[in-house]
């Protein structure tokens, strides 16, 4: 056991370093890149769609799209709204790490991007564990998936900047306890950023938006 406790540290060391080398180049380059995490169906294509409709014209996005299966529906669906994306095949593992991302951000020319959308994988375990170099981490969460999120996988929600609670158009139709899913997200990580959007309507995209683009402007100097 003491032998695979050093051969996990030694992994994560070595991702850590890679992450510091793709963050420095993040920074040479003046990109500001956000870790979208989120379990399967959340939303997360979806909720990048729209952010790329709301944001600002000026802002130029980028976007690396993580998969387990060799498969190109979500990156086609971001090149088809004239955007450049990266598509990440995982080879069957359940998140991205520092250097998939950063043989994927060579494949970028980082001078025409101001904003960097890195789409993890879809779970709620393991993205949670690795460093990509990114700036800010953020979870998706939806209606959908019930609000005992919070309980049943705390480590997601402990370490992220901001929190998206996506889907609420469907709030009427379905028992979701705001309270108890914010409480529970709440003990986890006080004072959480949170923004209750719906990526399909539209709705509470704005004050999303307004914060996204006051980071990526700040981190332009």
């Amino acid at each position: 056991m003491k032998q695979r406790v050093e051969i996990v540290r030694r992994i994560l060391d070595s991702n850590e370093q890679l992450a510091e080398l793709n963050r420095k180049k993040l920074d040479e380059h003046q990109v500001f890149a956000i870790n979208i995490m989120a379990s399967p169906g959340a939303g997360k294509t979806t909720f990048i769609l729209q952010t790329i409709a709301k944001l600002p014209k000026d802002l130029r996005l980028g976007v690396i799209e993580g998969d387990t299966a060799p498969v190109t529906i979500d990156s086609d669906k971001i090149t088809a709204v004239g955007m450049p994306a990266v598509q990440i095949n995982t080879g069957g593992d359940c998140h991205l790490d520092a250097n998939m991302v950063g043989l994927a951000i060579d494949e970028l020319d980082l001078d025409e991007i101001d904003l960097l959308l890195i789409e993890n994988v879809g779970n709620l375990i393991c993205p949670a564990g690795f460093a990509l170099g990114n700036h800010a981490n953020i979870v998706i969460s939806s209606i959908p998936e019930g609000d005992d999120k919070p309980y049943k996988y705390p480590n997601i929600y402990r370490n992220i900047d901001v929190l998206i609670i996506n889907k609420i158009d469907l709030s009427p139709y379905i028992d979701f306890r705001m309270d108890y899913f914010r409480e529970g997200v709440e003990m986890l990580n006080p004072g959480l950023k949170t923004f209750a959007v719906s990526s399909k309507t539209g709705e509470g995209f704005e004050p999303w938006i307004e914060w996204l683009d006051e980071k990526v402007r700040t981190s332009q100097g």
